[in-house]
């Protein structure tokens, strides 16, 4: 049959099953019950295997007056096993009709029972008594009619909410699937694996558009007034991935090379804000396409900002949706650090759909399949098609980020068991993100990036409309044999191609998979220890925990069993051709043909490992900095400031030769390593403001104020330069005036004050915005006149800004406002809640304020936010990590015992009491020694 026939005979189906399943049946048996758990069939919170589904025909009608919604579902299985039953997951749904009809029956007019439905509420599962066994390799089909109130929160079906620029408030509904949340919106099989093809049904009002994964193929008019929108069949994907909604946005489109329809949705009044990610869009999609050889497989992409959503984005295929921020640019309020976001997160849900969508994790232990895939392909592609972004100079913060992680005690491997939806949620973090992308572009660069790419697009290849896991890639990866060999299955390990590249590293070809192991099951990050003796290099390697030091009594029991493959990589003072080595044992040697001044291990930070330079080690690279900076790449010279700065952390350094390296960056001609030195001495700033240590304080700030005045005093308030020249305007701007600078401070009052006194029709560059509201927020006029401007304001990007302006100010009455206000939900969002209470956490005035506000509103915030959300872990983190004394922590331990009382045991707990003791432990060794390197440093320039 051609397309169009199809088509017919999908209408003509549905309209069958509309009119025949449109009533209840009355039911004469049948009812649905919250099941004794004892009595319920099935005991795990996995679904069993005996029954697959194949199609789900989904009919929903959402009232978005009364917010509740009604649904039918005609799900076609296939029974792998006899069985008496059928469980699914279902949550919060009320099933009002439930039948089993086998395949022989589904065209015949046989009246359909009402079945018992029981539930387990516990496991979020349903179970559908059949009256006869359920026989296998026969086809059924499941008709199930529920409904339920479209939920507050931002998970499942929900309500979103926006203002015209009128004050009048619209109503949306939208979906919100990963991980567990599909089972919110309807009955079905809610675990990656169980892959189905879906056809979907809206019914809606005449002023309503609707969405879905896939194209609308028909409307049809109902006697009722309203319509009902026909969606073609999708691809086999998981129930994670469907998504619908029905609003009342406008949108902007545009054709790729490939004919493939792009969209970018939003409400009305924000429309002239999406042409920027339409055009990013369209791009990195005939990149992925023309990257992987592998045509996107559905006729078009919709993107939509969504004016309530919890986090960045959702991958949905075909139906992408995104929070404000992460998908609209306006130009008069958004800088170019904000436009490197919005592409940084297009190009990201853009890689889901072939990592993620097309192929997708087993099940969510192997989360970093999609999400560490996607994070690299963010680099991939926009180094590729946006090179002005910088997105290279990015990447090494995201690497610097899952080591902190990654380094404590608290930490997990990428591959992890993860069984309770609060589990799963837990597993979206750093480790399977951060690290999972810095692990693949070790990974390319061990393999090389020829290599890497014909493995990863066979693996693509292979796997579509499948399932994989972390061995399937690696053992993809190690066959680099010709298509028609690789097609039959044939293993080419000893490739002519792997052999030329292998020998960068040993005589014969590695056992990749058990090189990736050692990465892959094993949590944490080798510390590698350098010995320079001439021409041989001794290399030792440990594990490296945070604040955990050699003369701790744990620390030999902490190290046990840790063993990593790590391909080394290094430039020596006599060559900066890179020299490489695999070590899989604890110690080696590597032997030079002559002997080096230094070495310099992990060139451009392509490995995941730090590097400790024993003996004179790291003296000799200061000093080389100090003579000519210049003979080590930026890279290079960022990667040993944080190197050095995270051995202070575990005492295999003194903080006084950490600090003694910055001394270079006076005389930096980068921006890159420049920004990381000055944040490391803003995080020590902080941390002596919030303990109210004064002395050191106030000298931090002669220090900044004075070491870095030059780079200071050449910065313009303005709008030009590189994203790399624009970041250090912004931060040192923002930092000169929170260290109290007089001109710096002087020009932002300025600044605010002709914006405000213009009533805001003045411009101010967009670089410095959330500095100048910083300052502007310091008196009560300046504060109120903010808090007015953001509730007007159509510009996602100012209002956050201005969150930033007003969650600084230093009255508390005002912070506790703010925290009411995002209570409430009105003005501010509560989707901006977490990063509200995080924002006011940092500022010393408000620290204790927001955390009294957790311990408070505890019952409340779990009102709002599922307790594994991205929410919660960054509200729990964000107001108790940067605390520092003993009472705080003992503090901190009362109160997540009570959660651990409540049932609600969290991962981030754990983060966050160990962040505390690092810190206290990191003041006990090293105050007295700040202290006396800033006295000696301060005399000497005075001198």
């Amino acid at each position: 049959m051609s397309s169009n026939i199809w088509v017919f005979v999908f209408i003509i189906l549905s309209m069958v099953l509309k009119f025949h399943y449109g009533v209840p049946c009355e039911s004469k048996q049948g009812k649905f019950k919250v099941g004794n758990n004892d009595s319920f069939p099935w005991i795990s919170m996995r679904l069993p295997d005996k029954v697959v589904p194949l199609h789900y025909d989904i009919l929903i009608h959402p009232n978005l007056t009364s917010l509740k919604f009604s649904g039918m579902v005609v799900i076609e299985v296939l029974i792998k096993h006899d069985t008496d039953f059928i469980v699914l997951h279902s949550k919060g749904l009320e099933i009002t009709f439930a039948s089993i009809l086998l395949e022989a029956d589904w065209k015949t007019d046989n009246e359909e029972m009402n079945l018992n439905v029981l539930e387990h509420k516990a496991h979020e599962q349903i179970a559908i008594m059949a009256n006869e066994t359920l026989l296998t390799n026969q086809k059924y089909r499941l008709h199930i009619r529920f409904q339920a109130s479209l939920a507050d929160g931002f998970d499942g079906f929900y309500k979103s909410t926006y203002l015209t620029s009128v004050g009048e408030e619209r109503v949306l509904a939208t979906t919100d699937f990963e991980p567990t949340a599909a089972r919110m919106a309807f009955p079905c099989f809610d675990e990656p694996s169980f892959k189905a093809t879906f056809s979907i049904k809206i019914r809606r009002e005449r002023q309503h558009i609707t969405l879905s994964n896939m194209p609308k193929i028909q409307t049809l008019e109902l006697s009722d007034g309203l319509v009902e929108d026909y969606f073609n069949v999708t691809k086999k994907m998981s129930t994670y991935l469907v998504a619908y909604i029905v609003c009342d946005f406008r949108s902007v489109s545009a054709n790729t090379s490939s004919d493939i329809k792009v969209s970018v949705y939003a409400v009305p009044e924000k429309w002239n804000q999406t042409q920027y990610a339409l055009e990013v869009a369209v791009k990195i999609l005939e990149f992925f396409e023309n990257y992987f050889n592998i045509s996107y497989p559905l006729p078009k992409l919709d993107l939509i900002a969504i004016p309530d959503f919890q986090s960045g984005a959702m991958e949905n295929w075909g139906l992408i949706t995104y929070r404000e921020t992460s998908l609209l640019y306006d130009a008069q309020t958004s800088s170019l650090s904000d436009k490197q976001w919005v592409t940084k997160v297009i190009a990201h849900e853009l890689a889901h759909q072939w990592f993620g969508n097309l192929v997708t994790m087993d099940w969510w232990n192997d989360l970093w399949l999609n999400e560490g895939f996607a994070r690299y392909m963010e680099l991939v592609s926009i180094n590729s098609i946006f090179p002005d972004l910088q997105i290279d100079e990015y990447f090494l913060s995201v690497c610097f980020g899952a080591i902190s992680r990654d380094s404590l005690k608290s930490s997990h491997p990428i591959s992890n068991a993860a069984e309770t939806p609060t589990q799963i949620m837990e597993m979206f973090d750093s480790v399977s993100y951060d690290k999972g992308a810095c692990l693949l572009n070790m990974l390319k660069d061990f393999l090389t990036e020829e290599v890497f790419w014909e493995g990863v697009t066979r693996y693509l290849k292979k796997y579509s409309y499948r399932n994989a896991k972390s061995d399937d890639l690696l053992n993809i990866l190690s066959l680099t044999c010709p298509e028609e060999d690789f097609i039959l299955g044939h293993s080419c390990y000893t490739s002519t191609q792997v052999r030329k590249n292998a020998h960068r590293y040993f005589k014969e070809p590695p056992h990749l998979k058990e090189t990736m192991d050692s990465w892959i099951l094993q949590m944490g990050v080798p510390l590698i220890v350098v010995e320079n003796n001439g021409n041989q290099i001794i290399v030792h390697q440990e594990r490296f925990l945070k604040g955990i030091f050699q003369d701790d009594p744990e620390w030999e029991e902490i190290q046990s069993g840790y063993l990593w493959h790590v391909p080394l990589a290094y430039i020596t003072s006599d060559s900066d051709n890179i020299g490489r080595h695999l070590l899989k044992t604890k110690s080696d040697i590597i032997q030079l043909e002559k002997e080096v001044k230094w070495i310099k291990f992990n060139p451009n930070m392509n490995g995941y490992y730090l590097v400790h330079y024993e003996g004179n080690g790291w003296e000799t690279l200061v000093q080389l900095l100090n003579q000519n900076h210049t003979v080590l790449s930026n890279k290079d010279r960022t990667n040993l400031i944080h190197n050095i700065f995270q051995l202070v952390s575990v005492g295999k350094v003194s903080l006084h030769h950490g600090l003694d390296l910055l001394l270079y960056l006076k005389n930096e001609t980068d921006n890159l390593p420049l920004l990381q030195g000055i944040g490391y001495l803003e995080v020590l700033y902080q941390m002596m403001e919030r303990r109210g240590i004064s002395d050191v304080a106030n000298n931090l700030k002669k220090f900044i104020l004075q070491h870095f005045g030059d780079f200071i005093e050449r910065q313009t308030w303005s709008d030009e330069g590189s994203i790399s020249e624009k970041k250090l305007r912004t931060e040192l701007l923002r930092l000169a005036c929170q260290l109290h600078n007089k001109q710096c401070i002087e020009k932002a009052k300025q600044l605010f004050d002709n914006w405000m006194a213009s009533n805001s029709s003045s411009s101010i560059p967009t670089d410095v915005l959330r500095t100048v509201y910083i300052i502007g927020a310091q008196s009560p006029d300046g504060w109120n006149y903010l808090l007015e401007k953001y509730r007007l304001s159509l510009s996602s990007s100012e209002k956050n800004k201005i969150l930033s302006g007003l969650t600084r100010t230093r009255d508390t009455d005002k912070l506790t406002e703010l925290l009411e206000l995002c209570m409430k939900g009105d003005v501010i969002k509560t989707q901006d809640l977490a990063s509200v209470v995080a924002t006011i956490s940092i500022n010393p005035d408000g620290q204790y304020l927001a955390w009294e506000f957790v311990k408070n509103n505890w019952n409340k915030l779990l009102e709002k936010f599922d307790v594994g959300s991205f929410s919660i872990r960054g509200i729990l983190y964000g107001t108790t990590a940067h605390f520092s004394s003993n009472k705080d922590l003992e503090d901190v331990k009362m109160f997540f015992k009570f959660l651990k009382e409540q049932g609600q045991e969290l991962t981030v707990a754990d983060v966050a009491v160990e962040m505390i003791q690092k810190n206290i432990k990191w003041l006990e060794r090293n105050l007295q020694v700040l202290r006396k390197w800033l006295e000696n440093v301060l005399s000497n320039e005075a001198s």
